[in-house]
């Protein structure tokens, strides 16, 4: 796994939500459960719809019933995308279960799955602002910013895809090692959020 392979499936992955461009849409997974693949594609496609999530609940006359259906539905979004990044975690420490790190090994500020999250979200980031520096409806101006904007994302891309290589590389010689801490996330917890325990009958 490098982080160009991965860049490829959170391509697949967005080039086939926007066939049909729609949150309602059936999702599908064309790779073997058992593959670090179908995860990152799974992740990707989290990201996808939930980007979409975000644009809709910025429409301006959106009725407020609706605004906070859309916004439960964030919610349980970002619980999905924490839980595969933790799934994907899992897959890092038993692939890497065997190597024995070095005794001056450090650990990194984030794990392999959370940089393959930022990788994810950045290859939402590319295919949009493309899309915007290539709408023929757009100004030239706006075009012209946006192209700015995604040559940014592409270098941007280049160092955190140099990144993440290394660091995977790293883990496989013993020169880092990594720790997976669950998110322990309280606001979605009943027995953690007041507003949820206080209420509860």
């Amino acid at each position: 796994m490098n982080s160009a392979h991965a860049f490829q499936i959170f391509e697949q992955s967005i080039a086939q939500y926007h066939v049909l461009d729609t949150v309602n849409q059936p999702f599908e997974n064309p790779f073997d459960a058992k593959t670090l693949d179908h995860l990152l594609y799974r992740k990707n496609w989290i990201d996808t719809v939930q980007w979409h999530y975000e644009d809709l609940i910025r429409e301006p006359s959106i009725d407020p019933v609706a605004a906070l259906e859309l916004k439960r539905k964030i919610d349980a979004s970002n619980q999905d995308r924490t839980d595969m990044v933790e799934y994907i975690d899992s897959y890092f420490l038993q692939e890497f279960s065997a190597v024995n790190p070095l005794h001056d090994a450090t650990i990194n500020t984030e794990s392999p799955a959370w940089a393959m999250d930022r990788l994810s979200i950045l290859a939402l980031k590319i295919y949009h602002m493309q899309e915007e520096s290539n709408r023929i409806s757009a100004s030239d101006n706006h075009r012209a910013a946006c192209a700015k904007k995604l040559a940014v994302l592409l270098e941007q891309k280049t160092d955190l895809s140099t990144a993440i290589d290394q660091l995977l590389d790293d883990m496989a010689a013993g020169k880092k090692y990594m720790k997976v801490y669950k998110q322990m996330k309280m606001y979605n917890d009943e027995s953690l959020n007041p507003v949820l325990y206080q209420n509860k009958s």
